[in-house]
């Protein structure tokens, strides 16, 4: 990096299980965050807040200007999937669903998106996945089409409160 480049990046990553399958379990979810933590630390970037529900995960990270957030997510996703492969935890195979969301965090709103992050089991006790993704994807006022937000299993309809 240059000399005299300061900067202030935040990103709020989510990303979901493949097929959204409820794959990520209590007993071991901590360890599966250390270790994603450990990725972005050996990356020379900084976790603020790392949580999620059992298909999907929430990360709060800073990133340097250098940093290539879709090959940085990239690493994250290859490396904690085959890592969690190798220790032969769930039946089958793990894998992260394709692609991610990120948005950006202004200083004032670090400690709110935590707080957010933190509290993801209550937060869902009222929104599903899908409805919480969504719901981001509005108020960073992003465009997307809802053919294209998940992947959908075979038999999988897309919910019709999702279809606008």
């Amino acid at each position: 990096m240059m000399a005299n480049t300061f900067s202030q990046i935040y990103i709020h990553i989510v990303f979901a299980v493949k097929g959204r399958a409820n794959l990520i379990q209590n007993q071991w979810k901590d360890e599966l965050y250390k270790y994603i933590c450990g990725i972005v630390n050996n990356n020379h970037q900084k976790v603020y807040s790392i949580n999620g529900m059992p298909d999907h995960v929430h990360i709060l990270i800073s990133i340097k200007p250098n940093c290539l957030l879709s090959d940085f997510v990239r690493d994250i996703k290859a490396s904690s999937s085959k890592w969690l492969n190798s220790k032969n935890i769930i039946k089958g195979k793990f894998q992260w669903q394709e692609g991610f969301g990120a948005f950006s965090v202004s200083q004032s709103q670090v400690d709110k998106v935590i707080a957010y992050i933190e509290n993801q089991e209550q937060h869902h006790k009222k929104l599903s996945f899908q409805k919480e993704y969504i719901e981001l994807l509005h108020s960073y006022k992003i465009e997307f089409n809802e053919k294209y937000v998940f992947d959908w299993i075979e038999e999988d309809v897309a919910p019709p409160e999702l279809l606008k």
